[in-house]
């Protein structure tokens, strides 16, 4: 099996740990594991709860108070229509290990996690790419979406919020994907794992597990939980999915850790603090970000409305992994070309990192840009 290189992946790992200014980082700033037992409340018990654990693999498929908590995220899920997994990047890849086969119609949303379109290409499957363009505000044509669905397509492929682009589908959108779904008996796969980052209200956008009885959510603690560390993530949707998602998962993962177990269960039994506080950096954040680009001649964006990325179109006409690698180079910078997502002219920056980063990075960014003006 022949599979593309990873474009984004490898980007980070490259330079992630050398850069004065992360705007490349995509998870809502990070918690520690002091913030996280002092918001709970355990700090001065958790110690002595751990001490005794003796470290088997546990749950196999994440305990039942894990499993249970995961569901209560959804509006219509039980425990048993959820399983843990390695993040949602091992829960992307077992969806897409289980239902695709050489063959099948694959339709995947571009610009989106690569995994969605270069995983089930690796396995033969016939692939089409749904453009997100600006002038839709990076949203699904639907009248595309009919044109490309065939008897033959097995999966839709959404991510909400969007990635790199910050756009959220509301739930008519989603309920509009699911009819034509339908209409051939497909799944639908959405990656929610930006899910409690939306600019409005509670942060919490419709799932497609609560919208579809076909739909499959993949989510984790990564993004909207700043818990990236527990590499803890999960499939939601139903029975019969997870049922086989299981057989697969079988063969390469066995069981999350049980430390890795208990801290997910912490933080959803306190998710209301968690969401709150990551809430405030991804709204505080987001208005620096704007009124940056609103002043910077040389970006142009479309807002986001969720999620922690934005995707930011320049005027100065190199290609995108040179001035990704420039803005390295000179100002210590840190975001991802445009490349890496299969497109030119823009860059992805990561906004809900810290905000005395951010600002000091955008700081920089415009530096650089006047620099290039001026030569």
């Amino acid at each position: 099996m022949k599979i593309k290189d990873f474009g984004v992946e490898i980007w980070m790992n490259r330079y992630e740990n050398d850069c004065v200014y992360n705007l490349g980082e995509t998870c809502v700033e990070s918690l520690t594991v002091d913030q996280l037992l002092t918001m709970a409340g355990r700090k001065e018990t958790f110690l002595a709860e751990i001490l005794p654990m003796k470290l088997t693999y546990g749950a196999i498929e994440g305990s039942d108070r894990l499993r249970e908590l995961i569901a209560g995220l959804y509006e219509t899920l039980k425990p048993e229509n959820t399983i843990t997994t390695h993040g949602a990047i091992g829960a992307n890849a077992l969806v897409h290990e289980t239902l695709v086969e050489p063959g099948d119609g694959v339709i995947s949303v571009l610009p989106t996690y690569q995994q969605h379109y270069s995983i089930p290409e690796s396995y033969g499957a016939d692939v089409q790419l749904l453009k997100l363009r600006p002038e839709n505000g990076y949203l699904p044509d639907l009248d595309e979406l009919k044109a490309m669905v065939s008897s033959n397509t097995k999966l839709i492929v959404l991510n909400n919020p969007n990635n790199p682009t910050g756009s959220v589908m509301d739930r008519q959108m989603l309920q509009s994907i699911a009819d034509i779904a339908a209409t051939v008996g497909a799944y639908v796969l959405c990656d929610e794992v930006y899910r409690g980052t939306a600019q409005d209200g509670d942060g919490f956008t419709a799932s497609i597990a609560d919208v579809y009885d076909r739909g499959i959510s993949t989510a984790s603690m990564s993004k909207s939980f700043s818990l990236a560390g527990l590499r803890l993530g999960w499939v939601a949707g139903p029975t019969e999915l997870i049922e086989r998602v299981a057989i697969r998962r079988d063969y390469n993962t066995i069981s999350v850790g049980m430390i890795d177990d208990v801290l997910a269960r912490i933080a959803l039994e306190n998710k209301d603090a968690i969401l709150e506080r990551s809430r405030s950096i991804v709204r505080t954040n987001l208005a620096i970000l704007d009124e940056w680009v609103q002043q910077e001649r040389a970006i142009t964006y479309v807002k986001p409305a969720g999620g922690t990325t934005a995707l930011l179109e320049y005027n100065t006409g190199e290609p995108s992994a040179e001035l990704a690698a420039a803005l390295m180079e000179e100002v210590g910078v840190l975001m991802t070309p445009g490349s890496a997502f299969d497109l030119e002219g823009c860059l992805r920056i990561g906004y809900a990192n810290n905000e005395e980063v951010l600002r000091a990075g955008l700081a920089k960014v415009s530096e650089f840009f006047s620099r290039r003006a001026q030569s």
